[in-house]
């Protein structure tokens, strides 16, 4: 039992970690978009985003 759950787990941190990804990806595109416009407002807020994605993604790499 113990094995399903476990695999269970880490399928679903797999699935997470391409979402993550995916919202890496555009959360950079939003940043650049940021930086062409010269808005500052919207770069803290994409790299407080892209922060908060990155520790998110190193606690479920480190989890495995």
């Amino acid at each position: 039992m113990k094995q399903v759950v476990n695999m269970y787990k880490k399928l679903d941190g797999q699935k997470r970690l391409a979402v993550i990804r995916l919202e890496m990806d555009y959360e950079l595109a939003t940043l650049y978009e940021a930086m062409v416009e010269n808005n500052e407002k919207q770069k803290n807020e994409c790299k407080q985003k892209l922060e908060r994605l990155r520790q998110e993604m190193l606690k479920l790499q480190s989890g495995k």
